[in-house]
């Protein structure tokens, strides 16, 4: 089977069922599965491998044309003794539409192709054997569908790539309590050494919560709650702050009524101070890559955990501290060893797809994004968010995107989540947001270091912005250049930025010119180089798409670990 581990180290149960594996699987091509009442069949003629989506190829299955819908089918087992308590059912992730039928019966619905999802489906089940049936419904093509990078049209083009469709992270079953813990966030409180909970729960009880370090009592704390919510602080016996690249983590346990769950927390804190962005008081330079979750034989499913913990290592040894997470939300698996190493990361969202220029577009994301910041709100390696990445005018509609949509995603981002700052869009437009930032894929070094210096002056060139921003740089905030570089380097067909260096010496020579610039220009607290690694066409990775160097890594890791000047 593959993806034998627990998906989710941050919400952790002992008694619980790994789904993954062989499921019956059919193509609906026409939709219309539902008035065939496929939901009540037992099985279906195809095979398909658990989680991986039916493009890929680790799915046993490798069709590439658009799927607007399929069907999946199993036996699950749920033992007598499941029945005292509730049956929970997770899905890691379902693109995009997931309905979901237990015995004939539909348990429940979800939209939103890229974040978790759990079902209560006690009332569904009976002791013994029993049929899960899941229908996934997903038209890239509608522009209320947010599908990232997922091409719109049937092959793979310029930044756009294969689909993934349906089922494309580890499903698995918990059984609890009748009394159990639903959700939580832990808010870390460096100055005073506390550590702030926050729970939702199900039922009345006492909600204990024990901190260990490195397996040593830290503190401990219990607060009755009458049902839904209860929160309280406790004191740490002693302080190990969790740094770029030292992952100091707390281990947790939350206990209420007869329900346990492992967790874990870092003592983080990120603030702004005019141009610099801190953590834990120290202005750290983000040396970031840009990092888009694809695999050559998953697609956005990696084989293994191991292939999750390779995209940092082979991160790392370019001399990156981080990335930006981009237009995918990563599983929790993939956060929790950034996480655990110190690797710092911009949360996002997969916003390619949707028409920005429709208001009701807020209606398709915000339900999915407020998932994302309540998911991952516990990872210390979560350092910023940003909800929106270049949001065109509509080239389809011919409509300029709405500010209030852009407003309204930060604003919400804001209120949900006070302990990070917040880009509204990367790239442009920009309306309301703690931190600026330009793409700039300029390949000359002289013309992309002139343009760098007039922001010494305060003056903003954006080569993407075909009109004037809707809201400028004052100076005062900090600046971050969020995608540069692309240089292409490949033997196969496939595009990148700019015209490609003839010579290895003549692409670290690009290299080199454009990253010391952005060290050596004041205004600038960070970077995001793209890319980590090849994406199928797309050819101006640091790594091949196999992860396969093709450089000798040493000399990125010198060029991007020198002091920066804002660092003074």
């Amino acid at each position: 089977m593959f993806r034998p581990e627990f998906p989710n180290p941050q919400f952790r149960r002992d008694n619980w069922v790994n789904l993954n594996g062989t499921w019956s699987f059919c193509m609906d091509k026409e939709d219309n599965g539902a008035e065939k009442k496929y939901f009540e069949k037992t099985a279906f003629d195809g095979k398909i491998e658990v989680p991986f989506c039916p493009e890929s190829e680790l799915s046993g299955i490798g069709h590439t044309d658009f799927i607007n819908a399929c069907w999946y089918a199993r036996e699950i087992e749920i033992p007598e003794s499941a029945l005292t308590g509730r049956v929970l059912l997770h899905f890691g992730a379902v693109d995009y539409e997931a309905n979901v039928y237990v015995n004939g019966k539909k348990a429940g619905t979800h939209k939103g192709g890229f974040i978790s999802f759990c079902l209560d489906i006690t009332d569904y089940v009976s002791a013994g054997k029993n049929v899960l049936v899941v229908h996934a419904r997903d038209n890239t093509k509608d522009l209320m569908i947010p599908s990232g990078k997922q091409s719109m049209v049937t092959f793979s083009k310029g930044c756009y790539y294969t689909r993934s469709t349906g089922i494309w992270q580890t499903v698995w079953m918990e059984f609890v309590p009748k009394n159990y813990i639903k959700n939580f966030r832990l808010t870390p409180d460096i100055v005073n050494g506390y550590i702030h909970i926050e729970a939702d729960v199900v039922g009345e009880g006492v909600l204990n919560a024990t901190a260990l370090y490195k397996g040593n009592y830290m503190a401990n704390g219990a607060r009755f709650t009458n049902g839904n919510t209860v929160s309280f602080t406790i004191k740490l016996k002693e302080l190990h702050l969790w740094e770029v690249g030292n992952g100091r983590l707390y281990d947790m346990e939350l206990e209420f009524g007869g329900d346990k769950v492992h967790t874990y927390f870092g003592m983080r804190e990120v603030r702004i101070d005019g141009r610099k962005v801190l953590i834990n008081g120290k202005s750290v330079y983000q040396r970031l890559v840009l990092d888009q979750g694809l695999y050559p034989d998953g697609i956005y499913t990696a084989k293994d955990e191991q292939a999750l913990i390779n995209d940092i290592e082979i991160s790392l040894a370019a001399g990156f501290n981080g990335a930006r997470l981009h237009q995918k939300i990563f599983e929790p698996l993939f956060l929790y060893h950034a996480d655990r190493l110190g690797y710092i990361v911009w949360g996002e969202y997969p916003n390619w797809g949707l028409d920005h220029t429709d208001p009701a577009s807020v209606l398709s994301f915000m339900p999915e994004w407020e998932e994302e910041l309540a998911r991952d709100y516990n990872h210390p390696a979560i350092i910023g968010w940003c909800p929106f990445n270049e949001t065109w005018d509509s080239k389809i509609t011919g409509k300029r995107q709405r500010d209030e949509v852009i407003a309204t995603a930060y604003y919400m981002t804001k209120a949900l989540d006070k302990t990070r700052p917040v880009i509204d869009t990367s790239g442009n437009y920009h309306v309301v947001t703690d931190i600026y930032d330009l793409h700039n894929y300029k390949q000359d070094v002289t013309l992309f270091k002139t343009e760098l210096d007039k922001l010494v002056d305060g003056e903003v060139w954006d080569p993407n912005v075909k009109r004037k921003q809707p809201l400028e740089w004052d100076g005062k905030i900090p600046m971050f250049m969020s995608e540069y570089g692309g240089i292409r380097w490949s033997n196969k067909e496939g595009w990148g930025y700019g015209n490609a260096p003839t010579s290895e010496q003549e692409f670290k020579d690009r290299y080199k010119g454009l990253t010391d610039a952005l060290l050596d220009n004041p205004t600038m607290f960070a970077f995001c180089y793209t890319q980590l690694y090849d994406v199928e066409q797309e050819q101006n990775g640091l790594y091949t798409y196999e992860r396969e160097p093709k450089f000798d890594m040493s000399f990125f890791k010198e060029v991007n670990s020198r002091k920066a000047v804002i660092e003074d």
